[in-house]
């Protein structure tokens, strides 16, 4: 009998940055709470890979294998960057860079966790006092990737707690930008299996905002600040209707974002569900030197996104 694959059993599994210096950014995300459950080394190819996650006992996955959960933070650092005075990864939200937008986190007390990552020395991109929306931030990591704060608590009921746990935080989600919500929806959704979480939409500042992962079932109505593994989509009207309208995918130059990953219960059926569905790969199973993944680019006329799967 020919193996099958369940979507329902999939994970979204890790998103990828590039790094600098390895050292400052560990020290930044273990900061955030996030511990190194896994490092793979490759000096062969003169780069390695760092694995972070919650993994306290309150997190949602705690002693769990790097590869069955979802919430992981991968960390890739190419050998010498730390030296080169000149070598800035593209934080994705200026051109012609633009097109990864951040990472997020969820905390237990928001005015609490941002100060203590303002008393660790670290700056923000917007602080919960700036802006309009007083209900979230962004903390700069040392590359100058944007990390959201959000709060599980209304921040009104946590303005006069002075403590933070960050054993209760969640790697909540990431963004990035598409071009044409629907063809990505439909991508997300009917190849890769995901359901639409949560949708917020804000017609007078030309944007939605589109929230899926792995809930069998959901329906557009799952409060997503509890989860991890949450992808969430920015949709700014009109980019659709640009013909020459395209994001930056992270891969090309300037590099920073990489690649959001799949972890899925049967490698070999999977990949043929998708190769029958009709996806481009950039990279087969039996292509190149890393036999235990297989990449692929999604091109739905919104620029590439890589996508790696693990089974």
């Amino acid at each position: 009998m020919a193996p099958t694959t369940d979507t329902s059993k999939y994970k979204l599994n890790h998103s990828m940055l590039r790094i600098k210096d390895p050292q400052r950014s560990l020290t930044f995300y273990q900061h955030l709470g996030m511990s190194l459950i896994q490092k793979i080394p490759q000096p062969d190819a003169r780069f390695d890979l760092y694995f972070l996650a919650y993994d306290s006992p309150r997190s949602l996955s705690p002693g769990a294998h790097w590869s069955d959960r979802q919430g992981i933070l991968e960390l890739t650092h190419n050998y010498g960057t730390e030296n080169d005075p000149n070598y800035i990864p593209c934080n994705g939200n200026s051109d012609p860079g633009r097109g990864f937008g951040h990472i997020c986190i969820s905390v237990d007390n928001i005015q609490a966790a941002c100060q203590r990552i303002e008393d660790g020395g670290y700056k923000f991109q917007k602080k919960l006092s700036s802006g309009r929306m007083k209900h979230i931030a962004f903390a700069l990591d040392p590359d100058g990737y944007w990390v959201e704060i959000i709060s599980d608590n209304k921040a009104e009921d946590t303005e006069g707690i002075k403590e933070t746990d960050p054993g209760t935080y969640r790697f909540n989600h990431t963004m990035i930008r598409v071009k044409d919500h629907e063809k990505s929806l439909r991508f997300y959704k009917e190849v890769l299996g995901m359901s639409l979480l949560r949708t917020s939409e804000s017609p007078s500042s030309n944007f939605n905002l589109y929230f899926l992962g792995y809930i069998p079932g959901a329906n557009n109505d799952v409060n997503t600040i509890p989860l991890e593994g949450v992808l969430e989509l920015t949709y700014n009207y009109g980019t659709e209707k640009d013909p020459d309208f395209r994001y930056h995918n992270g891969n090309d130059e300037p590099q920073g974002f990489g690649h959001v990953c799949i972890t899925v219960d049967d490698l070999d059926a999977a990949c043929q569900r998708f190769e029958d569905l009709g996806v481009n790969w950039k990279k087969r199973l039996e292509d190149g030197r890393m036999k235990m993944w297989r990449l692929y680019w999604i091109q739905m006329g919104i620029g590439s996104r890589s996508c790696r799967m693990k089974g």
